[in-house]
C-alpha cells in the first residue's frame, strides 16, 4: 500500500483545479496566479510521472534520445501476478484521476475561451498538454507500447505486425519495457 503516493497524486492535480478556480477571490495578481498553478501542475507531472505510476499501478515511461539523435519512447509496465484489494483500490484512483483532470482542464479552456480570458489561456493549454502528455504515456505502458495496439488491430484487419519499429526488452528485476522509436 502507498497512500502518501495516493494523496499526492491527488493534491497536485485538485490543487492546481482550486487554484485556478479561486485564485482570484485570494489574490489579484494575475503572475502570483499563474506562477503558482504552473508550480502545481509542473510537481503534479512530475510526481505522476515519477514516482506515482510506478508505485500505484506499476507503470513507467520516458523518452530518450539515441547518439544519432533519434528519440526512442520506452513504455516500462511491472508484470504483478495478482493484485491486491488495496492496490486496486490504488489503481483505480490512479486512473480516474488521470482521466478526469484532462477534461476538467479541457472544460476551463472553452470557458477561458468563451468568456474571453485570454490571459488565462495559456495557462489552461499548458494544463493540458501535461495532463495529457502522462495520459498518454500511461495508456501506451498499459496497452503495452504500440506493439499491442498493432497486434489488434492486426487481428481486426488480417494485418500482420511491423517488427523494425518496435522492440522490447523484459530487465532483470521483471519489468517489460516497450520502445517506440521515431523522430521528433
Amino acid at each position: 500500500r502507498h497512500p502518501l503516493a495516493t494523496f499526492f497524486h491527488l493534491f497536485f492535480r485538485v490543487s492546481a483545479i482550486v487554484t485556478y478556480l479561486f485564485c482570484d477571490w485570494f489574490s489579484n495578481s494575475f503572475v502570483a496566479c499563474f506562477v503558482t498553478i504552473l508550480l502545481l501542475l509542473s510537481f503534479d507531472f512530475w510526481s505522476v510521472k515519477n514516482v506515482t505510476g510506478r508505485l500505484l499501478v506499476g507503470l513507467r515511461w520516458w523518452n530518450q534520445i539515441d547518439e544519432d539523435g533519434k528519440s526512442h519512447w520506452v513504455f516500462e509496465a511491472k508484470r504483478v501476478p495478482t493484485i491486491a484489494a488495496s492496490t486496486e483500490a490504488e489503481a483505480r484512483i490512479f486512473w480516474l484521476g488521470l482521466i478526469i483532470c484532462p477534461v476538467i482542464w479541457t472544460m476551463f479552456f472553452f470557458s477561458t475561451l468563451f468568456s474571453l480570458k485570454l490571459k488565462w489561456l495559456a495557462l489552461v493549454i499548458a494544463g493540458i498538454s501535461l495532463q495529457t502528455a502522462n495520459l498518454y504515456g500511461y495508456i501506451h505502458c498499459k496497452l503495452g507500447g504500440q506493439k499491442a495496439i498493432s497486434r489488434v488491430t492486426s487481428r481486426l484487419f488480417g494485418t500482420t505486425d511491423v517488427p523494425k519499429r518496435h522492440s522490447r526488452t523484459i530487465s532483470e528485476d521483471g519489468t517489460e519495457e516497450h520502445g517506440k522509436t521515431g523522430t521528433r
